[in-house]
This record gives C-alpha cells, sequence and structure tokens, in this order.
C-alpha cells in the first residue's frame, strides 16, 4: 500500500494525446510508450507490473476497411492511430488507468481503484456561486500553466515521409493541449507530392461522434478535478433549449459580455478577455505546409445571435423530435445519412431525421453563437464548448437510456476512417474506441443531475464540502444566538411571573394561577420541496 501512495504523489501522471514521457528519443526508436514506474518504488518496471497494475503489450489496429472518401494510405499521422508513433502501450489490469497505469478508470477511486463513484453534472446556473468560482478559476489555471503531461507535435508528419525529419514536440499549456487535440482530428491532410487533402475529420461527421467528444470531456473533467483539488468535481452544463439569447452565460459573471462594437472582443471585466487562441489558422498552415504549433494567435471572440445563417437556438421540440429517432446510424454514415439519431443531434440532419443542408441542434449552437466557437478546428478555444457539449452529451445519454442499444448499433466497417466501431479514436491514449464509450454514463463514472433518483439522499450530501462546514458554522454560531435570547428572555418572564404571582391573590388568599394561553398557534414543520424533474416526457424502455 505505502508503495502505490508514494507513487502516486512522487510521480508525474501523463495520460492524453503524446504524453510527454512517451516523446523521448528512446520510446519514438523503439515504439513503445509504457513509462517505466520510479525506482525509489522498489520496482522500476513497465506500466507498474512488478505491482499487478498492467503490462507493456503490442497494439493490434483495427484494419476494417473504412468509406472510400478518403483514399489514401500511408500518407498521414492518424492512419491507423498510433502506430506511426508506437506500437506497444499500457494494458493496464482491474480497473487501472493511464499511460502507466497509475490511475483509476473512470467512475473508480481508491488506492487500488475498487472503489465506484458516480459524479453528478449540474446545470451551470444551479451551482452556487462558490462552485462556479472555483470553476472558472480552474479553467483559467489550465490555460497559463504549461502542461507537465503533454506536448504536442510540431513537426509535420510529410517531412517525416518526404526527408526523414526527426519530431519536434512543444510544451503548451493544459487547456490549450485539449484545444490541439480536437484541431488535430480535424486539420488537413499535407500530402508528399503537393498540396492538401481537405475532406478528412476523424471525430465529426461520421459515428464517432458522440463517443469522441464523451471522452473528450471525461479528459478535461479530470484535469479539472486535479486543478481544484476535489475528486468530486464535474462539468457542468447549459441548457439551450428555447433560450431567446445566450443570457447570464454571455455576462462577465461567467464567460464574458460582449463588446457592442461589432468585433465580438469580450468585455475587460471578463477573465476570458486576456486569452490568446490558438490553432485557429488552418488556411496559413496549409499554405506554410505546417501545423499550429500552440502559438497565440489573437483573442477570443463571440458575437451570439448575430450570424444570418442560424437565428435561433434549438427548441424543446426539435430536441424531443430528434430523441424519437431511435436508430443511432445509418449507411453511409457520414452527414448526408438520414434517419440517424447521431446525425439529427450532430445537426447535419434535421431533427426528423432528413439530411439538410441548414444546420440543426449542436451544429445550430456552435454557428448561433458566432465567434471563435464556431470555427471547427479552433471551436474549443471558448470554454462554452464544453458546457454546450455536456448538454449535448446529456442528450446523448437520454437516448441511450431510452433505446439501450447495443455496440453492433456502430458499423464494423465503412464508415469515414476513424469512424469504425474498432478503430481506436485519434488522439487519445490510453487507447479507445467509439465502442468504449457507447455505455450509459454511470458505467463511466457520471450522471446528469435531471436523471438522477434523489430519493433517500440527505440534504448534506448535495453539498459540497466547504458549503457543508460553511452551513455546519453558521448553524452553530445561530444556535448560540439563539440560546443566548431564549435564555435572556426565559429569565425576564420569570422574573416577571414572580412578581405577577406575589401581587395577585384568589378570594381565598391563595396564589391563582395563570391560564394557559389558547390563542398561540404552532409554527408548521418545514418541508423542503424537492424540484420538478426535467425530461419527464421521454419514456424509458
Amino acid at each position: 500500500m505505502f508503495l502505490v501512495v508514494f507513487f502516486q504523489f512522487s510521480f508525474v501522471v501523463c495520460y492524453g494525446q503524446f504524453p510527454r514521457a512517451c516523446t523521448d528519443d528512446l520510446s519514438l526508436s523503439t515504439g513503445r510508450c509504457c513509462p517505466l514506474w520510479p525506482a525509489a518504488d522498489g520496482t522500476g518496471s513497465p506500466c507498474g507490473e512488478a505491482l499487478g497494475r498492467g503490462t507493456c503489450r503490442q497494439i493490434q489496429p483495427d484494419d476494417s476497411p473504412h468509406s472510400p472518401s478518403y483514399p489514401y494510405v500511408g500518407v498521414d499521422d492518424r492512419e491507423r492511430w498510433p502506430t506511426v508513433y508506437w506500437n506497444w502501450t499500457c494494458d493496464c489490469l482491474d480497473n487501472f488507468y493511464g499511460i502507466e497505469c497509475s490511475e483509476c478508470k473512470y467512475g473508480y477511486v481508491g488506492p487500488n481503484c475498487t472503489e465506484r463513484k458516480i459524479l453528478i453534472r449540474r446545470n451551470i446556473f444551479d451551482l452556487s456561486w462558490w462552485e462556479r468560482t472555483r470553476f472558472l478559476r480552474a479553467l483559467d489555471e489550465s490555460k497559463t500553466t504549461v502542461s507537465e503531461r503533454w506536448v504536442i507535435p510540431v513537426t509535420p508528419y510529410v517531412n517525416v515521409l518526404t526527408n526523414g525529419s526527426k519530431p519536434e514536440f512543444a510544451n503548451v499549456t493544459t487547456y490549450d493541449a485539449l484545444v490541439w487535440m480536437h484541431y488535430n482530428v480535424v486539420r488537413d491532410v499535407l500530402l508528399p507530392e503537393g498540396g492538401v487533402f481537405p475532406s478528412v475529420n476523424f471525430a465529426h461527421e461520421g459515428p464517432a461522434f458522440l463517443p469522441w467528444h464523451r471522452l473528450y470531456l471525461l479528459l478535461l473533467e479530470r484535469e479539472l478535478a486535479k486543478i481544484i483539488g476535489d475528486e468530486n468535481f464535474a462539468l457542468p452544463y447549459w441548457d439551450w433549449r428555447d433560450l431567446a439569447d445566450c443570457g447570464d452565460i454571455c455576462t462577465d459573471d461567467f464567460f464574458g459580455a460582449s463588446l457592442q462594437d461589432g468585433t465580438g472582443r469580450l468585455s475587460s471585466g471578463s477573465f476570458l478577455s486576456d486569452w490568446k487562441i490558438v490553432c485557429s489558422r488552418s488556411d496559413e498552415y496549409n499554405g506554410l505546409r505546417t501545423v499550429c504549433d500552440g502559438t497565440p494567435e489573437g483573442p477570443l471572440q463571440r458575437n451570439p445571435g448575430k450570424s444570418e445563417r442560424v437565428l435561433s437556438l434549438p427548441t424543446w421540440e426539435e430536441v424531443q423530435d430528434s430523441l424519437n429517432l431511435d436508430q443511432y446510424e445509418a449507411p453511409p454514415y457520414d452527414r448526408s445519412t438520414n434517419f440517424s439519431f447521431r446525425n439529427s443531434l450532430e445537426g447535419f440532419a434535421s431533427p426528423e431525421g432528413t439530411a439538410s443542408d441548414v444546420r440543426y441542434l449542436h451544429a445550430a449552437v456552435h454557428v448561433w453563437l458566432n465567434g471563435t466557437v464556431s470555427l471547427l478546428a479552433a471551436s474549443p478555444n471558448d470554454p462554452v464548448f464544453f458546457l454546450h457539449h455536456a448538454f449535448v452529451d446529456s442528450i446523448y445519454e437520454v437516448w441511450l437510456r431510452k433505446f439501450r442499444p447495443n455496440v453492433s448499433a456502430l458499423p464494423t466497417e465503412g464508415a469515414p476512417i476513424g469512424h469504425n466501431r474498432g478503430s481506436y479514436m485519434v488522439p487519445f491514449l490510453p487507447l479507445h474506441t467509439s465502442a468504449d464509450l457507447f455505455t450509459p454514463a454511470t458505467d463511466l463514472g457520471y450522471d446528469y443531475d435531471f436523471m438522477v433518483e434523489t430519493v433517500g439522499r440527505a440534504w448534506w450530501e448535495e453539498l459540497g464540502f466547504l458549503e457543508f462546514y460553511g452551513v455546519f458554522l453558521g448553524g452553530v454560531i445561530i444556535g448560540i444566538l439563539l440560546l443566548a435570547l431564549v435564555y435572556g428572555a426565559s429569565k425576564r418572564l420569570c422574573c416577571r411571573a414572580a412578581q405577577s404571582y406575589d401581587g395577585v391573590r384568589t378570594t381565598d388568599g391563595q396564589g391563582a394561577d395563570p391560564k394557559p394561553d389558547s390563542g398561540l398557534e404552532t409554527t408548521p414543520l418545514l418541508s423542503r420541496s424537492i424540484p420538478e424533474r426535467r425530461w419527464t416526457e421521454v419514456v424509458y424502455i
């Protein structure tokens, strides 16, 4: 036990795209991403093998044929991910997780990862002032602190192919590393013979869209929990249904008010006004035949409701119509697919399921926000992206519980590259397939407040650590004051009663007992109201 605890506090945990521990010359030359545990714990073994946490295993990528929409082989480092860089990674045992098996799988905690834990994602407007403040501060810290875990490659793979260039990597902040991951799955392919191939997307316009973003949210959620130092932290969501505007979300108390000068720049009163975006100039990178290197590129922008393409946010009815589609996916498994829940929710088909050039639901919100978040590659630069996608994920969760599909709903072949059921999703490490995330959220350690049964939960279970002790201390102080008031009042009443007793006599000379006051009213018991549950229209089968 001591060895495990020692490791967790002394060894930098690495997971995610291009972990620093696997970008040294030895790891890249041998194709092994199996970091050694520190020798100080007496093992020095890869993947915590000596402690029974994992083993180094050879990767077996799925080679099921993808759709002909991507006609190349061997020209891009995202093909057959991650074998261009590593052919061996850690295979963690039991509930252990991570690049070197030092962590727990999503949904498990404890030194041996044996304790189940479910985080509850809530509407951001239901957070207390303190919860909201620490969330925003954690976002800001993730944006300004260089990641100890991740680096990003800045050498285009085409250079490796054509002139044997050695891959080079750059430091970025934790938040910018996440932005780079999103850029990386949608960037164009630089072709060895010159030119680019633009029609490729490893995380959108296909069956992996919802599973990919589900894992992406889990990654940020865990990163922010580490910054906050609270294993109970859960991402909030933004319910945009039927809103006339973005309301408090677009104020300086939340994610910044937009200036009224038409630039989309954010108010200086917002913490986001100082943020500089990255990975937003895809055309420029293509012209220079390079890739995003994490260099700051300008201010964050948002001009909600001013897009001519989408005039309003999606409605409650549109979400419900989409949830009535009982088929997750259908050929040809892309943005032209009809009667696919995935394509409808992604927004390339109407809520009723008909493919269209109009943008609906998920895509419509991006376009309506009208700024950095509407740029496909660079959209996560705006943190509103993650609240929006958390709500999209909640709709996905409602659908999963309503229809209870199995993984056969995901195509084994014929989907766009990276979207087949057995394909490892780019650019995640540890490796995951879309099938791994095609499961109820509770299997992954979280749930949504409107789907949680609150019966049997005590009120203090709904408070965080500081909130509970704040209520406790306030209750003690109020109790002491009430006791003092009651004591003082009772002492005065007793004195008055004694004086009255001495001065009032009955005809027989005895003191008369005062009559009880029959007019006093009893105070009714206080009862905590239970808020009306949302999504009551959905019938779970």
